[in-house]
């Protein structure tokens, strides 16, 4: 899969820092995948529409949710994908949510909304504005995949492109906030058999020193 190319591509088009990334699948192989890019700034809201006007108020820029159509086998391998982003990108872990589908018996209406919005369908806007800008043109047909047979979602923080850089207290990054590939974790599979989190740590605090070999 070609995700750290995507995000590259949009940081690059945006000019715009992150503060996280997510990407959602279903558990159907070739179904494509969600990437949602969660940017810093604010929209400024004018009494007119002039740059000496006052602003009276501040909105969040929407996200970004784009459709991904590479084609896949494994969940594994949309895993190491997002692993191998989130190392280059210096990220400190990559969360992996597994989900069950929302569509059962006593299912909380929370859990309707998280699948939403791990599909970039945030189904609220923020001072009349979206709160994400989707271009996924089969998202309704994932969601109802998703509902009925769950799905996966990853999450992590990049400092390459973010706006971790000057918190970021990691011995493994480079001064640019980024690290060499391979990501040297490996995999570990989800079962998709109920609710699950699997945390992959690739930071180590500056303050505590590297191994010596």
């Amino acid at each position: 899969m070609h995700l750290l190319e995507r995000i590259e591509d949009q940081i690059a088009a945006t000019g715009l820092p992150l503060v996280g990334i997510t990407l959602a699948a279903v558990p159907c192989p070739d179904t494509p995948v969600i990437l949602t890019l969660h940017w810093h700034g604010f929209i400024k809201e004018r009494l007119a529409d002039v740059e000496q006007a006052k602003v009276v108020s501040y909105t969040p820029l929407p996200s970004s949710a784009l459709q991904l159509n590479d084609r896949w086998r494994d969940l594994v391998a949309v895993d190491c994908a997002a692993m191998e982003a989130a190392w280059e990108l210096g990220a400190w872990d990559v969360a992996r949510a597994e989900r069950k589908g929302c569509i059962r018996p006593g299912a909380p209406s929370s859990e309707s909304l998280e699948c939403l919005q791990a599909f970039g369908a945030f189904p609220f806007g923020i001072n009349g504005s979206q709160a994400v800008v989707t271009d996924a043109p089969d998202a309704d047909a994932l969601l109802q995949l998703a509902a009925s047979r769950g799905y996966l979602m990853w999450l992590f923080r990049p400092v390459s492109g973010g706006i971790w850089a000057e918190v970021a207290d990691d011995a493994t990054l480079t001064s640019t906030g980024r690290r060499s590939p391979p990501c040297p974790h490996r995999p570990i599979p989800p079962r998709c058999d109920g609710n699950r989190k699997t945390v992959y740590r690739f930071g180590i605090p500056a303050s505590t020193p590297l191994e010596q070999n």
